[in-house]
């Protein structure tokens, strides 16, 4: 029998935990057509190879939690949102941690890139896969004739070599301090169409201005 390599596992964490400030109203639950971008994220992730999909959630909670009811998630509570991004990246790798010994490498998202989809995950698998990587980013570049080099930032793969580097996270920022400190072990996709989140009112006005239909709010 010819040998057969087993798939590549991993997991996915969702960081919906965040209050919105800047939205005015739990940006979570704001609607493209007939789904929330929380739900869009979470049926991305579901659509894809990663298993389980964890979603950490804080503020807002009990308004937000109905967006996962009944489906195949696993939704963790972060009492320490406002403490930052990175006590909802500890939350969620935790869960992936314990989830089971064979998961490799956990993918971890924003709930506000309205372009998030089930490629997205395919391919930072695969270029973990095929490049040796054991952290892959998302870069950003910018449309128009001068793009720039772009900025890396979620959709993110890690690892499990570097779970416990994202257990020690600390303040408001995410998991950028691993990209500067494991550069050798760094690769990038460039996915231009996630730059765009939606993180105020005029990120919304701008993005539904190309986009149909029109948001639709809870």
């Amino acid at each position: 029998m010819p040998f057969q390599s087993q798939p590549f596992r991993f997991g996915a964490v969702i960081l919906a935990a965040g209050a919105s400030t800047r939205m005015g109203e739990p940006k979570q639950l704001l609607r493209i057509g007939d789904r929330t971008l929380l739900r869009r994220a979470i049926d991305a992730a579901l659509a894809s190879a990663a298993w389980p999909v964890v979603v950490v959630l804080g503020a807002h909670l009990e308004k937000i939690r109905p967006e996962s009811a009944r489906l195949p998630v696993l939704v963790v509570e972060n009492p320490d949102w406002e403490e930052g991004l990175s006590t909802s990246i500890r939350a969620g790798v935790r869960v992936l941690d314990a989830f089971s010994l064979s998961l490799q490498a956990g993918v971890f998202v924003l709930c506000d890139q309205p372009c998030l989809s089930a490629g997205v995950f395919a391919q930072l698998a695969d270029v973990h896969s095929r490049s040796g990587k054991t952290i892959v980013a998302t870069r950003y570049v910018s449309p128009g004739p001068d793009p720039g080099g772009g900025h890396l930032g979620p959709p993110a793969l890690f690892a499990r070599r570097h779970f416990h580097e994202l257990q020690e996270l600390r303040g408001l920022g995410g998991a950028k301090p691993l990209f500067e400190r494991h550069a050798d072990a760094l690769a990038a996709v460039t996915l231009p169409e996630l730059a765009v989140d939606l993180d105020t009112p005029e990120d919304c006005k701008k993005f539904f201005a190309t986009t149909t239909p029109a948001p639709k709010k809870i």
